[in-house]
Parts: structure tokens; sequence; C-alpha cells
């Protein structure tokens, strides 16, 4: 496996990471609250990086991810591209591409997902649904909500049309998410099968996991600067045996998500089984991103209690991803059950187990190998 980024990949990445970087800042966000940055927003699909979603696959996406991560950027770029770019591209019709991708890409529709179903919502066969999602990301800015009913088809609902009911919800990190309410709403068809679901879920599960990394990421820089720079006893935290281990942990634990979703992504892009995969990133995301954020705000001493300091909206923003899509011990268990259910393999056959560890032997985005 080679996971170093194509010309395109790498070029959307830097041109991210400078946009995230000049306009996410922490006064900024705080001033958004609950709600989107529209200028960032705005700075984002201009900028095309939106639309290249659909041509630069979900390794593209997961570097992007990275980035807003590190900054937790308050724009509903991961539910656009997770719940209606990738989808549409990978299941859509071409009638449903040439009509709702461009709009998507420049931002003047937004998509969200009422993810994982969880079997609430009904439909009839002409349809209409009915039922209820009490958590949805970014519902509060989406046009498109991707719903997945009791038997997991997949229909896409417009949230001005008749029957679709919101209400503001308040979650642990501030995502414009809401309730969603559907009773007898109109809605179109997203592909075929139930395992269009399983392929919706794997990407989104990938893809927050990438979100994740960069949270963890972003909380790890924060630490390391503070620990750096304040002095006790007269020397920097960071000379500190137990603060050095700290950090070391919370590094470690990054690396093992950031690798274990980039094998997840590329085997989605190469047309590769990869649920498991997925699940494997989902729990490195779940149970590492708990500690990583935990280590971040624990680093900063008594400024990580203050509210008001940057570090904490990684700490909101790593615990939300932590339960989102699946806690640690459910992800754990959906693959315990996965793989109990796969067929024993032929005598001779060559292995191809999932671990709980990260990948050796695997080439990284930034060059270097992977242990």
């Amino acid at each position: 496996m080679d996971f170093r980024p194509t010309e395109e990949q790498t070029a959307a990445a830097g041109l991210a990471a400078h946009i995230f970087r000049d306009l996410a800042t922490h006064e900024r966000s705080a001033a958004a609250g609950s709600g989107s940055d529209a200028e960032l927003w705005k700075a984002l699909t201009t900028a095309g990086l939106t639309a290249a979603v659909a041509d630069i696959g979900l390794l593209g996406l997961v570097l992007l991810l990275e980035e807003q991560g590190r900054t937790t950027a308050q724009v509903p770029y991961a539910a656009t591209c997770a719940y209606g770019i990738l989808p549409l591209a990978r299941h859509g019709s071409p009638e449903q591409r040439a009509r709702l991708l461009p709009a998507l890409g420049t931002g003047e529709a937004v998509a969200t997902g009422a993810f994982p179903g969880r079997g609430r919502i009904t439909a009839t066969p002409d349809g209409r649904l009915t039922g209820t999602a009490p958590v949805v990301p970014w519902l509060r800015d989406a046009t498109y909500v991707l719903v997945p009913d009791a038997r997991r088809a997949l229909w896409l609902v417009r949230t001005d049309l008749p029957g679709v009911e919101t209400a503001a919800v308040e979650t642990t990190a501030p995502w414009a998410a809401g309730r969603l309410t559907l009773s007898g709403a109109r809605a179109e068809r997203l592909g075929q099968g139930a395992e269009v679901y399983e392929d919706v879920l794997t990407v989104a599960r990938t893809a927050f996991a990438g979100l994740q990394a960069g949270v963890c990421a972003g909380s790890l820089a924060r630490a390391v600067e503070y620990t750096s720079t304040r002095e006790q006893f007269g020397r920097p935290l960071s000379t500190n045996q137990a603060v050095m281990l700290r950090a070391a942990d919370a590094h470690m634990d990054t690396e093992a998500i950031r690798v274990t979703t980039y094998e997840a992504a590329w085997r989605v892009d190469e047309g590769l089984p990869a649920r498991e995969h997925a699940l494997t990133a989902a729990w490195w995301g779940s149970e590492a991103g708990k500690r990583v954020v935990h280590s971040g705000q624990h680093l900063h001493g008594g400024m990580g209690a203050d509210l008001d300091h940057p570090v904490h909206r990684h700490f909101l923003w790593g615990r939300q991803l932590d339960a989102y899509l699946g806690c640690g011990s459910e992800l754990l268990a959906e693959l315990g059950a996965l793989l109990a259910e796969e067929p024993p393999q032929a005598p001779g056959a060559p292995e191809s187990p999932v671990s709980l560890t990260s990948t050796v032997g695997t080439t990284t985005p930034n060059g270097a190998e992977a242990t």
C-alpha cells in the first residue's frame, strides 16, 4: 500500500491548509457560536475545494478534513462531502449528478446525513418518508438530508419541502445540529440495494475519522506549544519527563488514527472491500481520539479548564467525534460480528487480517514509513 497523495491531492490539501489557517481563527469560531462561518464556507467553495472531492477521492477528502480538524473550522464541509458529493458521485444516476453536484460544489446547496440509521424512518413505495432523526449534524445549514429508512434504503430529502420540520439541537461540539421530523415528506431514492447504505456509512466513518485525526493533531500542537513556553521552577514544562511521555503517547495515538484512516480511504478509492477497515479507523478515532483531546487539555494545566481557551474547542470536537457514528465499544462489537460472518479461508490462501494496530510497511503522505 502506498498512501502518498497525487499532485492534485497535495495541491488541494495545501490550499485547504492555507485557507483554514488564515480564516478559521479562534476568534472567528467563537463569534460563530454553533453556526457556520459563512465567509470561510464561501472561500472554500470558491477555491473549488468542495467540488474537487469528486475527483480527488476519499483519501483526498481525508487530507482536507485533517486540515479542517486542526482548526476546528465551523463549516459543514465534512457533512456536505461525506453525505452529498461522494454518495452522489458513487451511486447517483447521471441525472442526479448533473442536477445536484454543481450546486453542492459551489456551496449554493449544503448536504448532511441522518446517520447511522436506527430504523426510525419508514418509506412508502412512492417515496414519502415518516419518522424522526433526533440529532443530525449541520442540519440547520442543510439543503438536502441523506436519510436511510428502516430497510436501509437511502433517500434524499430537501429541507424546504412540505412535511419536513427541523428544530435546533445543541450538541457537545457546535455543529449547527438539529432534529429532523418527517411527516409524509417527498424524497428521491439514491442508488439501489442495502449495500449502498453500507458503502455510504463506510465512507462517512472514514471521513470523520480523518477529521478526528486533524482535531487530535491540532490539540497536540497547541499542547506542545504551551508546554514549550510555559515555565515552572525555572524551566519549560516540556522538559518534565511525565509531560514528554504524555505527549509522546498522544502523538502515537494520533498517528494510529491517521494511518488506519488512510488505509480505509485508499481501499475505498481502489474499489477494495473496506468496511472492516473503516470500522478499525473509526474505533481508533473514538478510543484514541478521546485520549488525545483529554491529554491536550490536561497538558495545559489550569489553562485547559478555561472554557474560552482554544484547546477547549478541540476537546469538545474530539468528544463529539468519539460518539458520532458509534462509540468504541459499539464499533468493536460490530467489527467482531462482521469478522465472525466471514467464511474460513481455503488452505494455502494468503491471509489478510484486520488489525486494530497500525499497518506495518506502508508509506504515508509525508513520505515516512508507518510502523
